[in-house]
């Protein structure tokens, strides 16, 4: 590793990273950085030579890694990333922090952050891809975001900057989040915790928690996150079109659609990430046809699909 920078943080090479996504599939990565600190992330930045790719890892709740692994240094920011603090009606939260306990501690503190209490992963990939439910989003108590640019360039990034969208936002590419700003509206704490345990009930009885899964599969064609309201219809929800489309409980290898919830792509134990990826193709193939919509993946796929020759 003579040709990378020398940080502070840990810095490995080869490092397999199946075991450090959801779906417990994916090959190695070229390089995998644990940064001490942001100012360690700043220099290792402004040091790497731009022949590297850079990727940005949460918690890979969210992630398919190619069997082929990845040809870039990834990024993944650890216990130093991880603070809450509440200010006001104001949480300050870093980018590894999880989505859970940032909803958890601010509704300890009175803050209603509670939309954030189911969404899997970390701030840093909500962030990233403006996560939403029951009709909340990111977008929604976004104040600004700490950001480290490919460069090694520390910014404070605001809304306007980022210019979020359903399940995607405009960060400079290669990226990595550091630290959001979020507002809440005030409430009773007692309500709060009422609220994140109906959300949880909720989950447990319609969704396969027990499974391995990355979450939601795809995007709602309808262009909005589940609302949870009593009126809301289900034409153009993703899960509707698949089952429509008949690929409710669908397998390919170890990979399946689940019975449960059919937007959920599951490991059955053996899947490959060519079967999972594989998988959700046909699906897509199978509702165009019956429907003429094209679902879009809300799983990030990334890496190469083959093992490189060494």
């Amino acid at each position: 590793m003579s040709n990378l920078p020398t940080p502070r943080g840990k810095l490995t090479q080869n490092r397999d990273l199946s075991a450090l996504t959801w779906l417990r599939v994916g090959g190695p990565a070229d390089y995998f950085f644990q940064p001490e600190d942001e100012a360690d992330l700043v220099q290792f930045l402004r040091d790497l030579s731009e022949d590297f790719a850079v990727f940005p890892m949460g918690v890979g709740s969210n992630l398919i890694v190619r069997d082929g692994g990845l040809r870039a240094v990834v990024i993944r920011l650890g216990r130093g990333f991880n603070q809450v603090i509440i200010d006001g009606n104001q949480v300050i939260a870093g980018a590894a922090a999880l989505d859970a306990m940032v909803a958890r501690k601010s509704a300890e503190a009175g803050v209603d952050l509670t939309f954030l209490r189911t969404i899997p992963g970390s701030i840093g990939g909500a962030v990233c891809m403006n996560a939403g439910c029951y009709g909340s989003y990111v977008s929604d108590h976004f104040v600004q975001a700490r950001v480290v640019t490919r460069q090694g360039e520390l910014l404070t990034l605001g809304a306007d900057d980022i210019r979020f969208a359903y399940r995607q936002s405009d960060l400079p590419q290669e990226s990595v989040v550091t630290q959001a700003v979020f507002e809440g509206f005030l409430g009773d704490p007692h309500l709060l915790a009422d609220r994140m345990a109906a959300q949880l009930k909720k989950r447990d009885e319609t969704q396969p928690t027990k499974d391995c899964s990355a979450g939601s599969t795809f995007r709602n064609p309808a262009g909005f996150s589940s609302t949870g309201q009593a009126d809301d219809v289900h034409d153009l929800k993703a899960w509707k079109v698949i089952d429509d489309a008949g690929m409710r409980g669908a397998c390919l290898g170890g990979a399946q659609m689940s019975e449960k919830h059919s937007n959920f792509l599951i490991n059955n134990g053996e899947a490959t990430a060519a079967d999972l990826e594989g998988l959700g193709e046909l699906v897509r193939k199978r509702v165009f046809n019956q429907s003429k919509i094209e679902l879009v993946w809300e799983i990030m796929r990334v890496g190469d699909p083959n093992l490189a020759n060494t």
